[in-house]
């Protein structure tokens, strides 16, 4: 049996209007993470944007450990304004980021 790789999650929730619609995009973390064959890992959910422990948290995974891939609901979950920066520092420690948004299924 082949161990799938892990792959973690970040959402931040002030980029979304209420609780229901954290729990959905956790699931579609989820439901990536499945299709594209990962086990999702720890999903980091951001609570105020100012202070970005859960993003720093995040980082902080990915530096020490073997993890190489990070998916968001949508690349503005990365930042309003500046989501390439963020993007940057996880691709600086060689971490893949992908959005649940961008990928295109075929029927």
């Amino acid at each position: 049996m082949t161990t799938r790789p892990t792959l973690l999650g970040y959402v931040r929730a002030d980029a979304l209007s209420c609780a229901e619609e954290l729990a959905a995009a956790t699931d579609s973390l989820a439901a990536f993470a499945s299709a594209e064959g990962f086990t999702l890992g720890t999903v980091y959910t951001e609570r105020d944007s100012a202070e970005s422990a859960a993003f720093h948290a995040l980082l902080e995974e990915v530096r020490r450990s073997e993890v190489r891939a990070v998916v968001v609901p949508t690349m503005n979950h990365l930042g309003i304004g500046a989501p390439a920066a963020m993007r940057q520092h996880l691709e600086f420690h060689q971490a893949q980021v992908w959005a649940v948004d961008s990928v295109v299924t075929t029927p």
